[in-house]
């Protein structure tokens, strides 16, 4: 009797996972290392070493439970290094009769997989039932409404999920507690130390595998501690809910010039990969607010950004894409400036971003979003240039997560289907949220002369570059209303001061040093 080939994709480490669900007694599951998944874009040495080592991890943990599994290293000699077709190897081999498999992170395998679905060796699809709502969910609140804002979904979810509701009402009074999350960095605080993953012999193995084959890929394993077992991703749990989660809320806008991750949780890249679910997540954090260990606007605003905005932009990445992925509303044509590859720029507060992003494949949501995003919003960098960025740098970016995060939110190229208004600022932000700044040779106070922080002409810049599309934006009715309230020579200045950053602001297209001298660039520029 034939039976299926269960493959399990790298974010799918969940026993739980509907393709182990009701297993035929003898199937073979498959997990495979292939060097293509690796180096569609060029991901950070800590992203590929956590896949390799979490997925190895994995597959030991399902043969504990009496699972057959066959397991692809990078290494194996008939290893094709292609998903698909190592899966329909691995297939052949073992005489099956058809590739079963949870719908994957990304279009671009589901389109591969959609294809093989009449192949002679036929492929069938299953929704990865492990989140809150299905793209099908998205798709039936989505449809007839004019805007797919998310506090409408949030507010949805809540009342469906029960999470933070007393009876039918949120709990605390309100559904949002936004307004109360705002507070800058202090000198005054101390953040939690985290804890040490111990690295046995199967993760200082696959670690050192992963050095082998992608040792030009961006950052050094030395410093590599994120969870790759169920084990320690409930140890990073515990931590935060014990140690960060009741000061989240009120520092979680908050920028450091010398702390990388604050109060924040860090559990993304293991929820991404399925060592946790959100459930379980979301529950863990409610209980803190019912035991009176965290207050209402700390946890709402983490339950908020998992129950909420993680779900609404996989629904929305499901149900717009292919098509979304071209969207460019705003015309944006420059490539990405070279300093995100080596943090070589004098900006102080792109310089930390993106060498702690170097660092630990990591960068909060207000480092992503209002520092590398805002500058390259600004610059009027391509969306295809940054999205490609930000998928290789971030130990938690799946496309699904990445993809509207980085299009529609930071560069505001979806016309404002996720947001309103785009989120640019001037170093007036940055200078107010972080303790950045001081330590660096431009000042936020200047908007022009040899002094003053790009930012500042930037954003200027910015908005007039773009005011046909952007003046009438109800939103926008005030900062345009100062613009043109400017006299002509401070306006004819900050025009002058922009424009020559940019003529001299270096920019690289493909991948970066030393990366293009290895066969990484798009293809239609090698």
């Amino acid at each position: 009797m034939s039976m299926p080939l269960l493959l399990v994709l790298g974010d799918q480490l969940s026993l739980s996972l509907a393709t182990l669900r009701d297993a035929p007694t003898g199937a073979v599951v498959a997990l495979c290392e292939v060097a293509e998944e690796a180096r569609y874009v060029p991901h950070h040495i800590h992203k590929v070493g956590l896949f390799m080592a979490a997925m190895r991890h994995f597959a030991q943990a399902l043969r504990d439970k009496g699972y057959k599994v066959h397991y692809s290293r990078i290494d194996d000699a008939d290893n094709t290094q292609s998903l698909v077709t190592e899966a329909e190897r691995i297939a052949a081999q073992y005489g099956c009769n058809e590739v079963r498999v949870a719908r994957p992170g990304e279009w671009r395998l589901w389109e591969a997989m959609q294809q093989r679905q009449k192949a002679a060796l036929p492929w069938r699809m299953i929704e990865d039932d492990r989140f809150f709502t299905s793209p099908d969910d998205f798709a039936n609140w989505a449809k007839g409404r004019k805007q797919l804002r998310l506090e409408y979904f949030y507010r949805e979810q809540r009342k469906r999920t029960g999470l933070l509701m007393e009876g039918d009402a949120p709990a605390g009074g309100k559904w949002n507690f936004d307004h109360d999350n705002r507070e800058p960095i202090e000198a005054t605080l101390n953040f939690p130390s985290l804890p040490t993953h111990h690295q046995d012999a199967v993760t200082q193995e696959a670690l050192n595998d992963a050095k082998r084959h992608f040792s030009e890929h961006m950052g050094s394993l030395d410093n590599f501690n994120l969870p790759v077992t169920r084990k320690q991703a409930l140890v990073d749990l515990n931590h935060f809910l014990d140690q960060g989660l009741a000061d989240f809320g009120r520092y979680q806008d908050a920028i450091s010039d010398t702390e990388p991750f604050l109060y924040h949780s860090r559990l993304s890249a293991a929820l991404n990969i399925g060592l946790l679910t959100p459930q379980e997540v979301c529950e863990a954090a409610e209980q803190q607010y019912l035991a009176g260990h965290a207050p209402i606007n700390a946890v709402e605003g983490f339950i908020r950004q998992i129950l909420g905005w993680r779900e609404y932009v996989r629904g929305l990445y499901w149900t717009q894409m292919p098509g979304y992925k071209r969207e460019n509303r705003l015309g944006f044509e420059r490539e990405l400036p070279a300093f995100y590859w080596d943090g070589n720029t004098d900006m102080r507060c792109l310089q930390r971003a993106i060498q702690m992003t170097i660092d630990n494949s990591y960068a909060h949501h207000i480092q992503r979003l209002m520092v590398t995003g805002n500058f390259a919003l600004l610059c009027g960098v391509k969306p295809e240039a940054l999205c490609d960025w930000y998928l290789a740098v971030y130990a938690d970016a799946c496309e699904w997560v990445e993809l509207p995060n980085t299009l529609g939110m930071v560069l505001h190229a979806d016309g404002g289907l996720m947001g309103s208004k785009p989120y640019c600022a001037s170093g007036k932000y940055i200078d107010k949220m972080s303790d950045h700044c001081q330590h660096c040779r431009y000042s936020p106070k200047q908007v022009t002369g040899p002094k003053a922080c790009p930012f500042n002409s930037l954003y200027w810049h910015f908005l007039e570059t773009n005011a046909e599309q952007l003046n009438r934006n109800p939103r926008m009715k005030l900062i345009y209303g100062s613009l043109s309230r400017m006299k002509d020579e401070k306006r004819d200045a900050m025009r002058q001061q922009a424009e020559q950053f940019l003529a001299s602001l270096p920019t690289i297209q493909g991948y970066g040093q030393p990366l293009h001298t290895q066969g990484y660039l798009p293809k239609d520029t090698q």
